[in-house]
C-alpha cells in the first residue's frame, strides 16, 4: 500500500469503533481527513452521529461530508475522538501539532471518553522527538516566552533548534485561535514527561504538541497490514 492507502485503512480500521448515535470529535490533518471522507458516507446512509471538529479545516471538510455538527459549549462530553498524530511511541505518547490544531485537538481529546489514533507506520517511533515539537504561545512577550521554552527544554535534559513558523508568505503563522507557534526541534525526547510539565509552567505557553495519557487505542497502518496498539494501563 501507499502512504495514502495506510492512512485510508487505518481510517476505515477506526471507523468500527463508532457506533450509533455517538458524539465525535473529529481530527485535523491529511489522516483524520480520510477518516472524514469515510465517516461522511456512513452518515449519508443513514448513521446517526455528530461531530465536533478541530480545527476550521475540519470543520469545512465536516461540512461537505454531511456530518452534522455541534460545538463543546452546547456538548461538552464526547464519547469518541479520532484524530492523526505527527509521532506515537510504544506507549502511545504523541507529538501533534503539525497541522497547527494542537490546542483545540487536545480540548476535544481531553472532553472525550476515548481518543483512538490513525497513523501509517512512518509515524511509529521507539522515541518521540525527530518529528519538531509544535509549541503553541500567545503573541504578546514572544521573545520573553522563547526564552522561558529554551529553559524549559533545557532543564527537561533536550536541546535542539526553535524556530517561529511561518506561512510560505513568510508571514508568522497564525492559529485558528490567534496564537503562533514555535517548532521545537530535539531530535530526541527522553523525558516527555519532564516537558510536557515543564513547558506547561510557561505562563506564554498556550499548550503544547505532546499528547501524554489521551490516546487509548492507535490503529497503525504498514504493509503487512493494520497494526492495533492499546495503551497499557500501567
Amino acid at each position: 500500500m501507499s502512504g495514502n492507502d495506510q492512512k485510508r485503512a487505518a481510517a476505515a480500521a477506526a471507523l468500527e469503533f463508532v457506533q450509533p448515535g455517538m458524539k465525535l470529535g473529529l481530527g485535523t490533518g491529511s489522516t483524520a481527513a480520510h477518516f472524514v471522507e469515510l465517516l461522511g458516507e456512513k452518515v449519508r446512509a443513514g448513521l446517526d452521529v455528530v461531530g465536533v471538529p478541530t480545527s476550521e479545516a475540519t470543520r469545512g471538510l465536516a461540512k461537505h461530508a454531511g456530518i452534522p455538527l455541534t460545538t463543546l459549549e452546547e456538548i461538552p462530553e464526547l464519547d469518541l475522538t479520532v484524530d492523526g498524530a505527527d509521532e506515537l511511541d510504544p506507549h502511545l505518547r504523541l507529538i501533534k501539532g503539525g497541522g497547527a490544531a494542537l490546542l483545540r485537538e487536545k480540548i476535544v481529546a481531553y472532553a472525550s471518553k476515548r481518543m483512538v489514533i490513525i497513523a501509517d507506520a512512518s509515524k511509529k517511533v521507539d522515541v518521540l522527538g525527530a518529528f519538531p515539537l509544535p509549541i503553541e504561545v500567545i503573541q504578546f512577550g514572544l521573545g520573553a516566552t522563547e526564552i522561558a521554552v529554551r529553559r524549559a527544554i533545557s532543564q527537561a535534559g533536550c536541546d535542539g533548534q526553535i524556530k517561529l513558523r511561518l506561512r510560505p508568505d513568510g508571514h508568522a503563522l497564525v492559529t485558528d485561535s490567534g496564537h503562533f507557534i514555535l517548532d521545537a526541534s530535539l531530535g530526541r525526547i527522553a523525558e516527555p514527561e519532564a516537558l510536557a510539565h515543564g513547558l506547561a509552567a510557561v505562563p506564554g505557553v498556550v499548550e503544547h504538541g505532546l499528547f501524554i495519557g489521551l490516546a487509548s487505542d492507535a490503529f497503525v497502518a504498514g504493509p503487512s497490514g493494520i497494526e492495533h496498539i492499546v495503551r497499557s494501563s500501567n
